[in-house]
């Protein structure tokens, strides 16, 4: 079974993780990193094929971060059945997720895009529950999961759809890419050992090898007119700062918070690229989005379990 490893506590319990302050400021970095990425695409994918955008994106991101790998003093592993995992996460968490929304952005918006991806907690806290001992579906963060996606849709606008195209293949790419990323937090837990540096290395590096053949038969990218330096800087930010150094930040909350909890950071995505595009394009909040932020924040404090069981725990005055 995927996944199916856990902490046990006192008497065999296995008790599920819940973040702190320092995985909570994580997260919201990680999102902030993950918001610009979905615009960086975007601007990518207008001049180059998805596939070789893939490749560009995990290239350049395994390479910086093998020689950050090797400047911090750490080994890449040498045992196959590492490497055969890492394949298998590089697979989850890169290649295909990645491939599928790039193709999707070439005819969805990219809120739309956002708005689907948002998905995953909804698909991980079920997922993990019968692909983990330690990470059980419970009512509040069921609750939390739809509460929180209620308020991603509120923010984007009920137009987004609209605005986005009427495709479904490209609606339905997005959603198993979605399923996709669910399975690699699970899949992850088994890397708890590892340094996250080293995690994210070799998931980039399998990634990079297994796209690497699929653009050359594909797009023959030899063959592709030269990108504008817009592509080729959104590609280089997508690839060192959205990918190479976010997925550092990846690992690091998933071997501290869990996989559930690692997989909030899709419902705070949409909230960084709003606020991004405020205060970088100048663009405007309406108050839907700021409704659409409370209702996440409610939705993040229902999984994460901990304010409702301090106000269970209120004591009641007496009259």
């Amino acid at each position: 079974m995927v996944g199916a490893v856990g902490d046990a506590g006192e008497g065999g319990a296995v008790q599920a993780k819940v973040m702190g302050p320092v995985e909570w400021g994580l997260l919201v970095l990680l999102a902030t990193l993950w918001g610009g990425s979905f615009f960086l695409a975007k601007v990518a994918v207008a001049e180059v094929p998805p596939l070789t955008l893939v490749l560009g994106r995990v290239a350049i991101a395994a390479a910086a971060l093998l020689v950050v790998v090797r400047l911090a003093g750490y080994r890449m592993p040498r045992e196959r059945s590492l490497w055969l995992a890492l394949f298998v996460m590089g697979a989850l968490n890169n290649l295909l997720p990645f491939s599928l929304i790039f193709w999707a952005q070439t005819s969805i918006a990219s809120g739309l895009a956002s708005i689907l991806n948002a998905t995953t907690p909804l698909f991980g806290v079920l997922l993990a529950h019968f692909l983990t001992r330690d990470e059980r579906l419970t009512p509040l963060r069921l609750a939390g999961a739809l509460v929180g996606l209620g308020g991603v849709a509120l923010m984007i606008g009920s137009d987004a759809a609209l605005r986005g195209g009427h495709g479904l293949l490209p609606q339905l790419a997005c959603l198993l890419a979605a399923v996709s990323y669910a399975l690699s937090g699970i899949w992850g837990r088994r890397f708890s050992a590892m340094a996250p540096l080293v995690v994210a290395a070799g998931q980039l590096t399998a990634s990079t090898l297994m796209a690497l053949p699929v653009v050359l038969l594909v797009d023959r990218p030899w063959e592709l007119p030269a990108p504008s330096a817009a592509s080729l800087a959104s590609t280089l930010v997508l690839a060192l700062v959205c990918t190479a150094f976010a997925y550092v930040l990846f690992f690091r909350i998933l071997k501290a918070a869990g996989a559930t909890n690692i997989l909030l950071v899709t419902l705070l995505v949409p909230v960084s690229a709003i606020l991004l595009g405020s205060l970088v394009l100048g663009e405007s909040l309406a108050a839907r989005h700021f409704v659409g932020m409370a209702l996440i924040a409610g939705g993040l404090a229902c999984i994460d379990g901990r304010l409702p069981a301090r106000l269970r725990r209120r004591p009641v005055p007496a009259r």
